[in-house]
């Protein structure tokens, strides 16, 4: 387990975890539209001490489809609907690259990730982070971070059988229903550690 003095962080996809994923990218504020519940999700795990950095692909960007300027109004707006909850997100990590780039920050390559251990000096192994691609998945795993898949986003239309077969490329997966189920499970796990020290988790 982390020790008390470690910052505990959480990384999370923006598009299909936080808001309703677009195929044809949220290029403006009044296009990012939050997934009920996800936003009180992050102020909840805010409250309980909880860091929430986002990593995501913008690949609208290298393909020319948004600006720079785009992306920060859209994050401010993302913030300020945050705050109007009581949650903040500390960061947002992106890939602005398209995928014909050959970057090492795409998603599933590791690269973002790796970034945010840095920043915050973490260790990725205590790190959780919430997917909703098989993608995120992979690079959740290859960077080290916990892999948690939530059945929102891309991820909704899944079914049974396509988040088993999802999940048998990542078996060390967690599956939520969710950002709120997550938030439910990651703080009735912190609650299990506090009241049993030194006890190790089923």
């Amino acid at each position: 387990m982390p020790s008390h003095h470690a910052i505990k962080i959480f990384i999370l996809g923006r598009d299909g975890v936080l808001n309703v994923y677009r195929e044809d990218h949220v290029k403006a504020p009044e296009e990012w539209k939050p997934i009920p519940g996800a936003l009180e999700a992050v102020a909840r795990l805010n409250h309980a001490g909880w860091h929430a950095v986002v990593a995501t692909n913008q690949a609208g960007i290298g393909r020319g489809m948004i600006d720079m300027a785009s992306i920060n109004a859209v994050h401010a707006h993302m913030n300020r609907e945050l705050l109007a909850r009581g949650g903040r997100i500390d960061a947002v990590f992106f890939c602005p690259h398209a995928p014909e780039e050959s970057c090492d920050c795409r998603k599933p390559l590791p690269g973002m990730m790796f970034e945010i251990g840095w920043r915050y000096g973490v260790e990725l192994a205590q790190v959780p982070m919430v997917c909703d691609t098989l993608r995120d998945l992979q690079a959740a795993s290859a960077a080290g971070c916990e892999p948690h898949l939530v059945l929102t986003g891309r991820a909704e239309a899944l079914g049974e059988e396509g988040a088993a077969h999802l999940l048998a490329q990542v078996p060390a997966a967690r599956v939520h229903a969710d950002l709120p189920a997550f938030a439910e499970w990651l703080l009735r796990r912190d609650r299990v550690a506090e009241s049993a020290p030194g006890a190790l988790e089923a």
